[in-house]
């Protein structure tokens, strides 16, 4: 057998080397995207995002803020029209910037207003089982938060298709309470679903609930003013602020005409009318919850974009965009500082998907480049540069 020359165990050595360095610089590159566009890229954007300051007089500078996240329409796919890489990417999504708000903006309750799932009207027992356990994994959250969720269409049905069993296998997962006090502010979560008016057992039980709710807000407000007696007397008291009103379905308008904003509705779909019961609750219900309960604000979703519009005598909805890559390219959340005569809201913006695609492609591309450049069919980027600085020098 003839011997090895030392030059072919060095021309291996060398061939070896530039493999390893390679492999090397390709980890790096596939790492360091991942963990960008996976982990970093939510700090990044969501650490810009300040909680809203509330301007409070000097004699109510002894009231506590409370700090309030709401969003909307997060749509977990269930096992119908969920395909798993959209379910995979889409929730990561959300678990990221969730968990990543949680930690950066530290809230002290957090509101979803609706259509958390996007097969709830259908869902078989097992199925809906399956979707509810991704939901606490993708929104946990520490025991001193408080998550409050409001039923949607998509949760129980339109109201031709809601029943009380799947109103109660929602309400057995999520606190059925319709009034939510804290810090002094009055929160009322309604099922906008069973708003129709037309005397259904369901839609009966919900307006008789409200009207509690408006008695008991109206009783707080005279016993503010030390006039609590008659029916009144026995009522439980509370804090007699107006309420917050959050439910999924908007309050009656017209159309998306007059929003405007990054994430309001395309310029195409805006002048497009709204169905009542559909897209809007109809002007009747809008009015009876603006008679029964005088809010000073109304949060809301379903619609998917964003739009701020007054209702009578000047009170402001705002509806807060979806939650989910699915439904928007820029997802978004509202922050509430909350105080029992004021409130500050501010949004927050999560990553475009938009730019972590492009990311990726960048990175692809750069990968391709690497390769190229190692097996000899383009030139080192360094080495092009360098010849054409001497070639410059030398002209």
């Amino acid at each position: 057998m003839a011997p090895i020359r030392p030059g072919f165990r060095n021309q291996d050595l060398c061939l070896l080397k530039r493999r390893s360095f390679l492999l090397l610089k390709l980890t790096a590159v596939v790492f360091a995207t991942l963990l960008f566009c996976e982990f970093l890229i939510y700090y990044l954007v969501i650490f810009r995002c300040d909680w809203p300051k509330v301007k409070t007089p000097a004699l109510d500078s002894g009231q506590k803020t409370l700090k309030a996240m709401f969003l909307a329409d997060t749509h977990l796919l269930g096992e119908v029209r969920g395909h798993w890489l959209d379910k995979l990417r889409r929730e990561w999504q959300m678990e990221r910037a969730f968990q990543t708000a949680l930690w950066l903006l530290q809230p002290e309750v957090v509101f979803i207003l609706g259509d958390v799932f996007d097969e709830g009207k259908w869902s078989s027992p097992q199925a809906w089982a399956d979707d509810v356990q991704r939901f606490q994994k993708i929104f946990r959250h520490p025991r001193h938060v408080q998550l409050k969720v409001v039923v949607g269409n998509h949760d129980i049905g339109f109201h031709y298709q809601m029943s009380t069993y799947k109103i109660k296998r929602f309400e057995k997962v999520f606190n059925p309470e319709r009034l939510f006090s804290w810090k002094g502010t009055n929160f009322v979560m309604v099922n906008s679903v069973a708003l129709e008016g037309d005397g259904c057992h369901i839609c009966s039980k919900a307006e008789a609930e409200l009207l509690e709710i408006s008695h008991q807000l109206n009783c707080s407000r005279e016993q503010e003013r030390g006039s609590g007696s008659g029916p009144c007397r026995d009522a439980p008291l509370l804090p007699a602020s107006a309420p917050v009103l959050l439910q999924h379905f908007p309050l009656y308008r017209r159309s998306d005409a007059n929003c405007s904003g990054e994430d309001a509705a395309p310029l195409e779909e805006r002048g497009i009318p709204f169905k009542e019961r559909y897209d809007v609750l109809s002007r009747e219900a809008s009015q009876q919850l603006l008679w029964w309960l005088r809010p000073r604000l109304i949060l809301s979703g379903h619609t998917h974009s964003a739009c701020e519009v007054l209702h009578g005598a000047g009170i402001p909805e705002i509806s807060v965009p979806s939650f989910s890559w699915r439904n928007r390219n820029n997802p978004s959340f509202i922050m509430g500082s909350m105080t029992p005569t004021e409130y500050a809201l501010a949004k927050c913006y999560l990553p475009h998907e938009a730019t972590v695609l492009a990311t990726y492609c960048v990175a692809a591309g750069l990968l391709a480049v690497l390769l190229l450049v190692h097996s000899g069919l383009l030139p080192s980027p360094f080495l092009y540069g360098w010849n054409l600085l001497r070639k410059f020098k030398t002209t």
